[in-house]
């Protein structure tokens, strides 16, 4: 006898969504609320095939939300798309090792666990917006970030090629810092036999010199593009002691262009791996640094509490205060970052001016 969901018309039964997304194809799967799965089908990851895609959720009822993996990847567009027609996207996670070995692995079957996930309760997470500032900024931030990986490496493989140069191209660059190692290094001119190890080293030098400044030169034409955009969005964060233009973008990537997915200020900090971790045991009573969340975000906050532990009195007078009480240089951290979870999500969500101190007591 056929479930009680699968006798009412496609138009009126509510049903789940669940996709599993890929670079060129997403899969998609349709659960009735009850848990009967109804079917699945693959659809191209294009602009037309998101629209066909909900056409074809659609058209199997009334949807309750989709589940989708990947928001932040692969199932970027899909899940802008699905929010931008009023369907209610849930992030989904990968399936865990456990439940695969035990069920297998196939995209139909894991487009169905995003649907159940979402039935369940598993999933709740709403997904970045990823269509307003913020998302210009996360552009521009990650292509700056990359820059300044590849500019450090350029530097790291200049001085690693310098300790094994001819003797009087080392003795002549000796002791100097970057800049003037990149500038010394832009003046060297090939001489003598091509085949010769002191001119190859002059023109590896010089090469190494070249992509370092115009790294820089791109790094610099970055910051210019990024600072307006995260005065625009949110022009209080820079106002906080110890927010850089630098440290401000990454949070408010972290946050996403709809920070109100965030329901308070302890799971921004959950999210920023800030949030305290039992770690007790026995007549021992202790917590400890969370090593979950968004690890670009903790760095962000923990730059943030070294400078203020370098630059504002009252900090340091919390620091030395809570040192009295045994605490910990790394549970003094933890305790500042939690602190600055806790102001910085203030004003990143409210719309009232914070205050942008650190509290007097702990």
């Amino acid at each position: 006898m056929a479930q009680r969901g699968q006798m009412k018309k496609p138009s009126k039964r509510r049903i789940a969504g669940g996709v599993d997304t890929h670079g060129d194809t997403h899969h998609a799967a349709v659960v009735l609320l009850n848990g009967a799965r109804v079917a699945d089908a693959e659809f191209p990851a294009t602009q037309r095939g998101y629209d066909q895609l909900l056409s074809w959720l659609r058209s199997h009822g009334r949807l309750h939300a989709v589940g989708v993996e990947g928001t932040s990847s692969y199932g970027a567009g899909l899940a802008r798309h699905l929010a931008s027609t009023d369907v209610t996207v849930v992030e989904v996670n990968r399936p865990d090792r456990r439940q695969r070995r035990a069920k297998g692995k196939s995209d139909p079957l894991d487009a169905y666990a995003a649907a159940e996930a979402v039935l369940a309760g598993r999933a709740t997470a709403i997904p970045k917006a990823g269509s307003g500032i913020v998302e210009a900024i996360r552009t521009l931030h990650t292509t700056r970030a990359g820059a300044v990986k590849s500019r450090t490496a350029a530097m790291n493989e200049l001085r690693s090629l310098l300790v094994t140069a001819p003797a009087d191209l080392r003795d002549r660059l000796r002791g100097l810092g970057a800049v003037g190692l990149v500038e010394a290094c832009l003046r060297l001119r090939p001489a003598g036999d091509p085949a010769s190890p002191q001119a190859a080293a002059r023109v590896a030098l010089r090469a190494l010199a070249r992509r370092h400044r115009n790294l820089t030169t791109e790094i610099a034409d970055l910051d210019a593009q990024l600072r307006p955009l995260v005065e625009r969005a949110c022009p209080r964060l820079i106002a906080i002691h110890g927010v850089g233009y630098e440290t401000a973008a990454q949070l408010l990537i972290t946050a996403g262009d709809n920070p109100d997915r965030i329901g308070s200020e302890a799971a921004f900090a959950a999210l920023c791996g800030t949030a305290p971790i039992p770690a007790s045991s026995g007549k021992t009573h202790r917590h400890r640094l969370s090593r979950g969340g968004d690890r670009q975000a903790n760095r962000a906050l923990h730059l943030i509490a070294c400078t203020r532990l370098a630059t504002c009195p009252r900090t340091r007078a919390y620091r030395d205060r809570r040192a009295q009480q045994q605490l910990s240089t790394k549970d003094i951290l933890r305790c500042l970052k939690r602190y600055l979870a806790r102001e910085i999500y203030k004003v990143i969500t409210t719309l009232h001016a914070p205050d942008h101190e650190l509290p007097a007591t702990a």
